[in-house]
């Protein structure tokens, strides 16, 4: 040694190396005895067993900076559960062992064996060194079996180890050979997805990204234990963040498992018992990634200001329709408004049904300048109009006598053939308008109960999908799953701001509409008190409210949509078409309309239904026998009180009741409906509820919450053309306003039907089914359809309640005993 320099680490480790491969050892090499020198690429074949071992040492160079990965195959032919081969490989920081054959359990403790294993080593971390660096791996093979065990190994370099951005990689893997990968974050990339797809559904495969630490996960029963994953048949795709990796690096690994029922498959029917079976040796899978960068930090700002912006151009939309209404008064103020005479003329003369009514052609009738419009409708020489600040016991006192006679006169009004408003508005207005503002406040307090565990509960499911990294918790739409904090997808949250702004737009919408009416009555002006539908706005500021929750409700349920909390996406739509359809009723029928205790209490039994549903619904027959039961019976009982105008009371005697109407109208003597309009309208209803039941009861859907949802909407929608179609029967008018809503309600509600049908995840499936019908994203690269169909909902909703609020504004000059009740 020239100048005394000590020699090199690499200069011993070679010298080590080759010592070893001079010292003569027995045939098989002996326990303890020393390594035999191995060759990168070379099949190398020889047989173990408990007294003889074999030891190789693999030695290699490594540059600075890079990162090289081994992987060792083996391969026994023997079967022999109990003296497996033991491989134990060695490195510098770590230890890797299996026997084989290499056993798996699946689904009831059932075991599978393989012969043929290939597993990667962990590869050392990169040197720091300038100069090249001296490696070693010791493999030892050896086995307890008193006979010999044949075995073949095979030591490889990877060269395609490290993933490139963009750029797809193809390769195999199966159970017993596992694969993982390095990726590395680029410098201008801060985010990126990893798609995973295959052509084959099965095997069951899970993707999982991993720190770079030592060991890998890369076995079915510890694949979980770290990282994120994800079950995967077709498709799959994890996001993965730089700030979540402070070495800005990880591994993606893939493991094949040995069944298929996590994926939705089935344990072939071959096996029976605790058997070790070799039927799955070929379940190899053909893969694909692909790791492409994710959006940047502008998209989301970019879809932030879409969102809110998009929304807030309704409040600019609303502010000119404001204005313009506001110049059109104003004009009609200074030019004189139209006296009640000429309203009620006008319609009196184009009234159809008051035309072609002989008078006193039913028991009952009332004619119209009779008592019953002249309680009611008062000139302002005539006292005090209905509805005005008199108190309400004086004048019932002056109208009845006792209560036996208010009770009598109001069952003579109601079983009148043809009824008016006047008949159904004789209440106090006072007393009426706190009746309706109770489902204001009633649904106010609703909805803080039941938002307040809901986010609870939501937070707790996102926070265990953090920590555990099962991201199979949750179906997301994986290839449009954008995450902003603790949220794994802020983009479906998000979507749902347009159901928040448009509700509570449509609040201001109404309290203007509320100020202006209480101008009106305290000015005691005659169009108001005595002319066109009784304005009572609780239901309304309901609706609003309800319509706010709903997006709330429905952002929760996207934190983590899952079977379990899908009741909180459709809890307040149940609600939303209730309240419509009760809205729709109280229009004609301000004093018998339901109570707000009675609503909610029966929208409270629907949610209660529904959450059994999603516990029973899925096998539970006598559920479905129990629950279509109910609806018929329900759909009856209805139908019966608004048939009779609330005057059929509902109790243990009603089924008595209703045989002997059924015996005396349709046996006895078959006569003609009383109400015919409200008879054709229940008929209808009753065959589409009882059609209803009978679909649930022979297919028992599995979505049980949209089937309900279902129930309710298509109701609302009967009820609505009925109200519509009834409406221009009576020659009156769709002003162009309610018009322009009723046509963009129907086209938004089209489009965005098109998009929720669109289905890009499913939870009625196993999340790896589910994933094969993720899709990318399709607005502005960061929103999908179902957010689409979020937009598009939120405003078809907001367009459906302006038709409500504005469908009957041509009465307003029309005398209430001129408005027909239907």
């Amino acid at each position: 040694m020239a100048g005394g320099e000590p020699p090199t680490p690499g200069a011993l480790l070679c010298a080590l190396l080759w010592a070893a491969a001079a010292a003569p050892t027995p045939l098989g090499g002996g326990r303890g005895g020393s390594p035999a020198p191995g060759t990168f690429g070379r099949l190398y074949r020889g047989a173990v067993n408990i007294s003889a071992e074999r030891l190789y040492a693999f030695a290699y160079s490594r540059q600075p900076g890079q990162v090289d990965a081994v992987r060792v195959y083996v391969n026994s032919s023997s079967e022999n559960l109990q003296y497996p081969v033991l491989f134990v490989v060695r490195q510098q920081k770590g230890v890797l062992s299996w026997q084989v054959p290499l056993i798996f359990r699946g689904l009831y403790q059932r075991t599978y064996n393989y012969q043929e294993v290939s597993r990667t080593l962990c590869p050392s971390e990169p040197a720091s060194e300038t100069g090249p660096s001296e490696q070693i791996i010791f493999v030892d093979v050896a086995s307890m079996a008193p006979f010999n065990i044949a075995y073949e190994l095979l030591v490889t370099r990877l060269e395609n180890f490290q993933l490139e951005t963009n750029k797809p990689f193809n390769f195999t893997a199966s159970p017993s050979q596992p694969q993982y990968f390095l990726y590395k974050f680029p410098q201008d990339v801060d985010s990126v997805i990893i798609k995973v797809v295959s052509d084959a559904v099965y095997p069951c495969s899970v993707v999982s990204v991993q720190d770079i630490v030592c060991p890998v996960y890369d076995l079915d029963h510890n694949v979980e234990f770290n990282g994120v994953y994800q079950s995967m048949t077709k498709q799959a795709a994890i996001t993965v963040q730089r700030k979540d990796f402070p070495g800005e690096q990880f591994f993606v690994v893939f493991v094949i498992k040995p069944e298929d029922y996590a994926c939705g498959g089935s344990v072939p029917s071959s096996i029976h018992g605790n058997v070790n079976r070799t039927w799955n040796l070929q379940r190899t899978k053909n893969l694909q990634v692909t790791i492409v960068p994710s959006i940047n930090r502008s998209v989301y700002i970019q879809a932030m200001f879409f969102s809110f912006l998009s929304f807030l151009s309704f409040y600019l939309g609303s502010v000119i329709v404001a204005f313009v209404h506001y110049i059109r008064v104003r004009r009609k103020a200074s030019s004189g408004r139209l006296s009640p005479e000429d309203g009620s003329g006008i319609m009196t003369s184009s009234h159809p049904i008051t035309s072609s009514t002989p008078e006193g052609s039913s028991y009952g009738a009332i004619d119209e300048s009779s008592s019953s419009g002249g309680r009611q409708l008062s000139s302002p020489e005539r006292g005090p109009p209905a509805g005005s600040d008199t108190d309400s016991s004086v004048e019932e006192e002056s109208d009845f006598d006792t209560m036996p006679e208010i009770e009598s006169d109001k069952n003579i009004i109601r079983t009148k053939v043809f009824l008016y408003l006047s008949d159904l508005s004789r209440k106090d207005r006072r007393i009426v308008s706190k009746k309706y503002k109770i489902y204001f406040w009633n649904i106010i307090t609703i909805a803080v109960f039941y938002a307040l565990p809901v986010i609870q509960l939501v937070i707790t499911y996102q926070t265990v999908v953090n920590v555990t990294g099962n991201q199979d918790i949750c179906y997301y739409n994986f290839l449009c799953a954008h995450p902003l904090g603790v949220l794994s997808a802020f983009n479906n949250v998000l979507s749902n701001v347009g159901h928040t702004l448009l509700g509570f737009l449509f609040l201001l919408i109404v309290l203007r509409r509320d100020i202006l009416h209480r101008r009106a009555m305290e000015m005691k002006d005659i169009y108001t008190l005595d002319y066109g539908i009784p304005k009572h706005f609780g239901l309304f500021y309901a609706m609003g409210i309800a319509l706010m929750m709903e997006g709330v409700l429905s952002a929760c349920y996207h934190v983590c949509p899952n079977y379990s909390n899908f009741q909180f996406d459709t809890s307040f739509m149940y609600m939303i078409a209730g309240l419509c359809m009760l809205k729709l009723y109280q229009t004609r029928h301000p004093d018998i309309n339901a109570s707000a205790y009675s609503a909610y209490a029966s929208f409270a039994v629907v949610i209660c239904l529904a959450v059994l549903g999603v516990v029973f619904g899925k096998n539970g027959m006598w559920f479905w026998v129990i629950f279509s039961m109910i609806h018929v019976l329900a759909s009856l009982a209805l139908s019966t009180q608004i048939y009779y105008m609330g005057r059929f009371k509902i109790d243990l005697g009603i089924f008595r009741r209703a045989a002997m109407v059924l015996y005396t109208d349709c046996i006895q003597q078959c006569s003609r409906p009383m109400y015919m309009d409200r008879m054709v309208l229940l008929i209808v209803g009753n065959l589409v509820n009882w059609s209803f039941a009978i679909f649930g009861l022979v297919y028992r859907p599995k979505d049980f919450a949209s089937y309900i949802l279902g129930i309710f909407i298509c109701n609302l929608l009967l009820y609505l053309a009925f109200y519509i179609i009834m409406k221009l029967r009576s020659s009156e008018k769709l002003l162009p306003i309610p018009l322009f809503c009723i046509v963009a309600t129907a086209v938004v509600w089209a489009a965005a039907l098109y998009f929720f049908f669109q289905t890009l995840s499913s939870w009625e499936e196993t999340p790896a089914e589910s994933r094969e019908k993720n899709r990318p994203c399709i607005l502005l690269g960061f929103f999908d359809d179902h957010d689409v169909w979020h937009f598009l909902s939120a405003a078809a909703l907001f367009f459906s309640f302006l038709v409500l609020l504005t469908l009957d504004d041509d009465l307003d000059a029309v005398r209430r005993d001129k408005i027909p009740v239907f």
